[in-house]
């Protein structure tokens, strides 16, 4: 699933137990990302996926869950 495998990007990322990193958490307020922590993830999801996110779309990305379901709109 999409969700499992951001979930574990996330969690590899940001240093922190994947079972912590659920739909609703905010990346930013709830998961203490910065904004180079934000990057390297969208590149790694590009990477991972084959696919490119769009810079308008990036700061529409402010929970896991919107993450997974942007990646799932692009595999369409």
């Amino acid at each position: 699933m999409v969700f499992d495998t951001v979930a574990q990007m996330i969690a590899k990322q940001l240093k922190m137990d994947v079972s912590e990193i659920t739909p609703d958490k905010r990346l930013v307020e709830d998961l203490k990302a910065d904004s180079a922590n934000v990057m390297v993830l969208i590149m790694d999801l590009e990477d991972t996926f084959n696919m490119t996110v769009d810079d308008s779309a990036i700061t529409t990305l402010k929970t896991v869950g919107d993450v997974a379901k942007y990646i799932e709109s692009k595999q369409g």
